[in-house]
């Protein structure tokens, strides 16, 4: 030990000689990100266009349509404030609110039935060959890259006196049937078109998701001597509930709001048979009235507001399983 530990006492031993600075200062080095807050904002970044793109197409018009609503718009006037007004008018209206039963009647007539075809369509283009389910997926198709327009004319003369309807009624003496002026069937007429306008996008869409099943599923349920009807409902359906509910949701929402099909072939009628909600809102803003702008816009509004409550009615009643990566 040397002579100057032995000078100092013990505790003073166990102490830290403070050094003397040195005249810089050490930086202080910043914690580095951390990697999650890093692909938090790079996710942002990536959604930042369609947000700005969805708060001024969307969110900004929508606002603005409920802020004049409240105001009685006439082109020839200063524009009068009303508050809720036109709100009563538009639930008061028998029209609007059959338009809406018209519109709930055509999902039922469509889109059940469109899904139901396009899985079945789909699973037999699943078991094709691939030249042969090529061909059959471009066939299926074809429909959807036809004007809404030209089917609706290709459908009137369909349904005509002498048209191929009642031509092939003809052959078992079902006698000709007036499709789109008898009440009872217009709009079951019209919702043929628009099956057929909508059944090549969803059963693509269906097939895509059959393809995302593994085959090893359906080969296990046949050891166990499951037949076709069997792996359907206890395989493919479960398995297909979130591209199901993502149909049903869409085909609701687009089946409601048709337009083009009993404007050209029934323009509403007869007696106000096929006048869907948005036929209703098209022939208020054509309306004489004065006033026939704020009506009209009120409708739009209280329409997308029962569009969103079937909606979350659906998503409430269906619950989307949670993707999981395995």
């Amino acid at each position: 030990m040397s002579t100057t530990d032995m000078a100092l006492p013990g505790p003073l031993l166990q102490q830290e000689v403070p050094i003397a600075p040195t005249g810089r200062r050490r930086r202080r080095r910043n914690p580095p990100t951390a990697k999650h807050l890093r692909s938090n904002v790079t996710a942002y970044l990536m959604i930042a266009p369609m947000g700005i793109l969805l708060a001024i197409f969307v969110i900004w018009p929508l606002i603005y349509a409920v802020y004049l609503s409240l105001f009685k718009i006439n082109f020839y006037k200063p524009a009068e404030f009303v508050g809720l007004q036109f709100y009563l008018y538009v639930l008061q209206s028998e029209k609007f609110w059959k338009s809406i039963g018209v519109g709930l009647y055509y999902v039922v007539l469509t889109v059940p039935a469109g899904l139901v075809i396009s899985l079945l369509v789909a699973s037999f283009i699943k078991t094709l060959s691939k030249k042969a389910a090529g061909w059959m997926k471009t066939t299926v198709y074809i429909p959807a890259a036809i004007s809404t327009v030209v089917a609706s004319v290709l459908f009137v003369f369909i349904y005509q006196d002498q048209g191929f309807a009642n031509w092939f009624l003809g052959l078992v003496n079902l006698g000709p049937v007036n499709w789109l002026n008898d009440p009872s069937l217009a709009l079951p007429a019209i919702a043929v078109p628009g099956i057929w306008l909508g059944f090549g996008v969803t059963t693509l869409i269906m097939l895509a998701g059959l393809l995302d099943i593994p085959d090893s599923y359906y080969e296990s349920a046949e050891l166990d001597g499951a037949n076709w009807f069997q792996r359907t409902w206890f395989i493919t359906i479960p398995l297909l509930k979130n591209v199901s509910l993502y149909l049903l949701v869409t085909g609701v929402v687009a089946a409601i709001q048709m337009l083009d099909l009993p404007l050209i072939m029934t323009n509403g009628g007869p007696v106000d048979a096929t006048t869907t909600p948005n036929l209703f809102i098209f022939n208020s803003f054509r309306d004489g009235t004065p006033y026939a702008t704020s009506f009209s816009l009120t409708a739009a509004l209280l329409l997308f507001v029962v569009l969103g409550t079937i909606s979350a009615v659906i998503f409430r009643l269906i619950n989307s399983d949670k993707a999981v990566d395995g």
